[in-house]
């Protein structure tokens, strides 16, 4: 499938356990998967914007993970469902694909590039894993807690908890968040936070043998304003990938712009 560039269509691919996803098309030429991070989904303006730009020379599949925006649920959640998912999409771009990833999106997206041989490219924005001093420390049972606190109604609590120990967001910050009118969106949300701990695994510990089993071309990208722990888990996971580059971007921060991001993609995703 392809469009014009600039022009977006929409399709819904079935995944393996049977849940629709829904995605946005665009461009003409290689296919290209972009991959959300938390509470992101394909209408988040970052990488709608890096689909646009990148569309003059690729085809850009960006879709909504499962439990968000126009996509289905089918309980239990389990990684491997999500790996399915990107296959399906993968498949409805042709059958092999360069795949983007950004921050949790660029976790899963490593656990599926070690097994799906139709990831042909890998580029993986700032993967948050825990590595060393000043990373947040988070229990091993933080999915679990995550999942009591919705299951119990108390879908809020469990946005919050996410924010000030995953995030590291401010309680200030995240005592006017929930004050402000899109709190009640993110709560709808607070269910997909769970799949989030269960991607990045106990702790967020990097996944030695999962990295070390990629063997395919692999771009991690920091930004130079992000916490150091960040950038430190780039170079630990650059490092932890066979022949994998890794660069820093100056004056970006985790929350990365399109037009910074997106011609480092075109670059890689380009190179023969």
């Amino acid at each position: 499938m392809t469009t014009a560039p600039g022009r977006v269509s929409t399709g819904t691919v079935v995944s393996a356990d049977g849940t629709p996803i829904a995605y946005d098309v665009t461009g003409t030429g290689p296919a290209v998967v972009l991959v959300h991070g938390a509470m992101t989904g394909r209408s988040h303006p970052t990488l709608a914007e890096v689909a646009r730009i990148l569309s003059p020379w690729f085809t850009v599949f960006n879709y909504d993970r499962r439990g968000r925006g126009d996509s289905g649920d089918t309980p239990p959640y389990a990684l491997r469902r999500e790996i399915d998912d990107l296959a399906a999409v993968i498949a409805a771009a042709g059958g092999s694909a360069m795949v983007f990833g950004g921050s949790s999106g660029a976790a899963l997206a490593l656990e599926a590039a070690a097994r799906l041989p139709a990831v042909t490219r890998l580029a993986l924005w700032e993967p948050p894993y825990h590595v060393g001093a000043g990373a947040p420390v988070l229990p091993d049972d933080f999915a679990a807690r995550l999942a009591a606190l919705v299951d119990a109604g108390a879908r809020g609590d469990a946005v919050e908890l996410f924010m000030a120990r995953a995030a590291e967001v401010p309680p200030a910050a995240v005592a006017a968040l929930r004050a402000g009118p899109s709190w009640p969106w993110m709560e709808t949300l607070a269910r997909t936070l769970v799949y989030e701990a269960v991607v990045m695994g106990p702790g967020n510990a990097f996944p030695t043998r999962t990295a070390a089993a990629i063997a395919r071309p692999v771009l991690v990208l920091n930004g130079r304003d992000s916490p150091a722990w960040m950038r430190a888990a780039g170079t630990t996971v650059a490092r932890g990938i066979p022949g994998a580059v890794h660069r820093v971007l100056p004056d970006q921060a985790h929350d990365v712009s399109a037009a910074a991001l997106a011609p480092e993609l075109l670059e890689f995703f380009a190179r023969q």
